[in-house]
């Protein structure tokens, strides 16, 4: 009973001691306190982390790849054999589906297919609130069950920096309201980061790549009127 007292709180204070390392990953101290986009649909003691990146773009180019994330869509630009491995059946998109841009709140953003590991409907985010090219917040729910067992609010914000430069900002806040919650969270913390930290700069890179695209095929244009 000592023995395993022991060993609990020796993972209680390795994960303490690991949260340094995997929560608000490239954030400032400003941008994990500040006041975000979905953050008042959960209430009293909550457990919150906020990652970021910088991306070398304007938001109308960064936006698109955000809308038209979900496993039955664009995937979520990350580890994509490791997701399939695991049997979520992913495609990273590589390029913008126009098909895809369109996103309203109540529309649905799947996470994990149905039947997955028994899940009936499988694992859905509700979209909560759109603000084009600005903001999207994502609510979680277990298929059509209530938001009592699974309420995590998942947000994304794009926040310009000059004409070309912006932070794309992912916060995930989740309620602790019963015994255990914490404990659940905190194990769950590491996987929750690698796999946010994944998208930011999953999303990061196809910007790069098409905006360099871009500069590249301007450059060529002027080049041949040049001639």
């Amino acid at each position: 009973m000592i023995k395993n007292g022991l060993r609990f709180a020796g993972a209680l204070a390795f994960l303490y001691a690991a949260r340094r390392y995997y929560r608000n990953w490239g954030t400032t101290k400003e941008e994990c306190q500040m006041f975000l986009d979905g953050d008042d649909l959960i209430a009293g003691p909550v457990l919150r982390s906020t990652e970021a990146v910088w991306i070398d773009a304007p938001p109308e180019a960064i936006w698109p790849w955000l809308v038209q994330m979900g496993q039955d869509r664009g995937g979520l630009y990350t580890f994509e054999k490791l997701e399939n491995f695991a049997g979520l059946r992913y495609v990273n998109a590589d390029r913008i589906h126009p098909e895809w841009q369109h996103l309203a709140p109540g529309d649905e953003i799947r996470l994990v297919p149905k039947h997955w590991m028994g899940l009936h409907e499988g694992f859905v985010l509700q979209v909560a609130e759109v603000a084009d090219q600005e903001s999207m917040v994502l609510r979680a729910s277990a298929g059509r069950q209530s938001n009592r067992e699974w309420n995590v609010v998942w947000s994304f914000h794009v926040i310009p920096h000059w004409d070309d430069r912006c932070r794309l900002l992912i916060r995930i806040r989740t309620p602790l309201r019963r015994p255990g919650q914490l404990l659940v969270t905190e194990l769950a913390g590491p996987a929750t980061a690698f796999v946010t930290r994944g998208i930011l700069l999953g999303v990061k890179r196809r910007v790069a790549r098409e905006v360099q695209a871009e500069a590249l095929a301007a450059k060529a244009s002027d080049d041949l009127h040049r001639v």
